[in-house]
């Protein structure tokens, strides 16, 4: 009963817009990939994303309109352009600081492997780090706007703002583990689209494997959202959202995750990187930002406490 209650719809509402993008999948991609492929030479796969992901950000924008979401300081995008940006550069260089710290100590435990990296030239270097950096503030962007943006508003308005940031944080963590799955272009059939969706969610047949990851997960979202509430914007969330990706996709590009040895169990399964240690470390950097950004002020209530 309590989900036909007005405290949930608005979580309702946008947890079934996902499962709706997520359905777009399964009925769309075969279709648009016989429409494509004879003129473009698009991965299976891509198209599927592609297709979820406009989907799912039409969806939340039609619905945003017509629940009176659309303004500037429902989306979190209430401060003057200049503030605005020097809140998100400031929480991009807090996000690329604690990042490089967390990977300084995996290197120091033997966590990461190097080796990748003596093959680094000039070139490449900058290449990596700029394509980094735009994936980082697009990741940083649009999910933001998403979930601590249009969804964080509407349920805080409905049900509080603590019930928004638990939430939120559920659905920021749930959604990271939307696996890659690929397809070979001889190997797609009429089901293809269903084999694809199935593939995307495999990760969630197995959640004993992905606990620390998805506990990690949580937490950094749990963080994101208390900074939302306590400054009424998203400016700081893109800001740290985009410097975290950052150093984490560099990271990536140089590095192995070191199995078999003691300490191994610190990084997940899921990607070799968030677990139990970045769960710790999100904790204690966590409580630091939330305490840093209580200074700079409380944000107006968008909700009573739920």
């Amino acid at each position: 009963m309590a989900l036909e209650t007005p405290l949930m719809r608005a979580f309702v509402l946008f947890f079934g817009l996902m499962l709706a993008a997520l359905g777009s999948i399964a009925v769309f991609t075969y279709p648009a990939w016989l429409l494509l492929h004879p003129h473009f030479d698009f991965p299976f796969h891509r198209i599927g994303e592609r297709i979820g992901m406009l989907a799912l950000v039409i969806s939340f924008i039609l619905v945003a309109r017509r629940v009176g979401l659309s303004d500037k300081q429902s989306l979190g995008y209430g401060l003057r352009r200049p503030l605005f940006i020097r809140e998100m550069l400031i929480g991009l260089a807090l996000g690329v600081v604690g990042m490089l710290m967390i990977v300084a100590i995996m290197t120091a435990l033997g966590l990461l492997d190097w080796t990748e990296a003596s093959t680094i030239t000039a070139g490449r270097l900058a290449k990596v780090l700029f394509s980094s950096l735009l994936s980082g503030l697009a990741v940083g962007f649009i999910e933001e706007t998403m979930l601590r943006g249009v969804m964080f508003t509407a349920i805080a308005r409905e049900s509080g703002t603590r019930t928004a940031i638990i939430l939120t944080s559920v659905i920021y963590s749930a959604v990271h583990f939307l696996a890659k799955y690929h397809i070979a272009a001889d190997q797609v059939t009429a089901h293809s689209g269903i084999d694809l969706l199935a593939g995307f969610l495999h990760w969630f047949s197995t959640p004993l494997a992905i606990a620390d990851a998805f506990l990690c997960l949580f937490a950094v979202g749990w963080v994101l959202a208390i900074i939302r509430a306590r400054t009424g914007n998203i400016a700081a969330c893109i800001g740290l959202h985009a410097g975290w990706v950052w150093v984490m996709l560099f990271t990536h590009e140089w590095t192995k995750p070191v199995r078999g040895q003691s300490l191994s169990f610190l990084l997940s399964q899921f990607d070799g990187f968030i677990g139990w240690l970045v769960l710790a470390w999100t904790i204690l950097t966590g409580a630091v930002l939330i305490r840093f950004y209580a200074r700079r002020g409380w944000a107006p209530r968008l909700g009573a406490p739920g």
